[in-house]
């Protein structure tokens, strides 16, 4: 099928979804096989601290954790991201059997509204085309919705085009913290985007190529932070790479959303390898006129790479020394300590 060769590394074989997982351990470990379903090991993890292992295999459903799934693991059973796939197809403007549509957060593969979260070692995917679907003009087609604290993805792919990853929080006097370390992001069009409290360690942004005549084609951010919350997105010791033409993408633009006007969005990239398809001369740009990116809190630190070159310093807002200390991972994630393998 064409969707899944246009997102990388889609494991071949599709697993239909449907039985109730094996259950080991005294009943706080659950396995799923092909056969099986992801959400049926979910519904049946029903106690804290329990963990599901996924099989290797393409699972093509919708997954949901809901908020009394404290502290739930899902984990690929090889440890290697590629074997084991959750990818669905929904987008914003799909329609659903009652003839509403989705809307983006409603069109995610993997919901997580559960805190103490951890996700490790597998694929989660939106396989959604807009060259398939020409009369649907809501195109925001999401990978996972994230809104729970202390939530953790490491080794995680995940794969989409516009809206790849929605890092929100449970309410909007929320400050939920999120971390991603080892992940492979990929999309085109505000790819990473929300008001969470989220860092991003030693991960990989990927700009996906566009048969598109117009520039720029993406943002890779769009941070919609609380005006009250110190710290939105940091990307740390990260590298951003793209499939498109030098220049074609930008890292970021501002979003305020209209059920939050008075958001303030905050990014910081900074030890971070940014490649020739962000523009150098000027990263960002606007999503509405009336809140430009300069009014908002975007900074950089000590980046590195063609993407990172300072031609225009007013286009490229830095952080002094001083000042980056208080962005950092630390800072960001306070008592909370999540450990990373290796």
């Amino acid at each position: 099928m064409r969707r899944r060769t246009l997102l990388t590394g889609i494991a071949a074989g599709l697993v239909t979804a449907g039985t109730t997982p094996a259950l080991a351990d005294g009943g706080r470990t659950l396995h799923v096989r092909p056969g099986d379903s992801v959400q049926a090991a979910v519904d049946a993890a029903d106690g804290p601290g329990r963990t599901i292992v996924v099989h290797p295999g393409t699972y093509r459903e919708v997954v949901a954790v809901p908020a009394d799934r404290a502290d739930l693991t899902i984990r690929g059973a090889t440890g290697d991201p590629r074997d084991t796939v959750i990818v669905f197809d929904h987008a914003k403007g799909t329609e659903k059997p009652d003839g509403t549509t989705y809307g983006t957060a409603g069109s995610a593969t993997f919901t997580s509204a559960a805190p103490g979260l951890t996700v490790r070692d597998l694929t989660l995917a939106n396989d959604w085309l807009r060259a398939d679907h020409p009369d649907i003009t809501g195109t925001q087609a999401v990978a996972a919705y994230t809104y729970g604290d202390r939530t953790h993805f490491d080794n995680v792919r995940l794969l989409a085009h516009q809206d790849t990853l929605f890092v929100d929080t449970s309410a909007l006097d929320a400050f939920d913290r999120q971390y991603f370390s080892r992940c492979h992001i990929e999309g085109d069009v505000d790819f990473v985007f929300g008001r969470a409290t989220a860092v991003f360690d030693r991960c990989r942004f990927h700009t996906l190529a566009r048969d598109v005549s117009f520039t720029p084609k993406g943002m890779v951010f769009a941070p919609s932070t609380a005006r009250a919350n110190p710290h939105g997105i940091l990307a740390v010791r990260c590298r951003i790479t793209s499939g498109a033409e030098d220049g074609a993408y930008k890292l970021a633009r501002p979003w305020v959303p209209s059920y939050e006007t008075t958001a303030w969005p905050s990014l910081v990239v900074r030890d971070t390898w940014i490649g020739p398809g962000i523009d150098p001369v000027a990263p960002y740009t606007n999503m509405r006129d009336a809140y430009p990116w300069q009014s908002m809190r975007f900074h950089e630190y000590a980046d590195s790479g063609p993407g990172a070159v300072i031609t225009v310093p007013e286009n490229r807002p830095q952080l002094t020394p001083e000042e980056a200390r208080a962005h950092t991972r630390r800072t960001y994630l306070g008592d909370w300590c999540p450990r990373v393998p290796g």
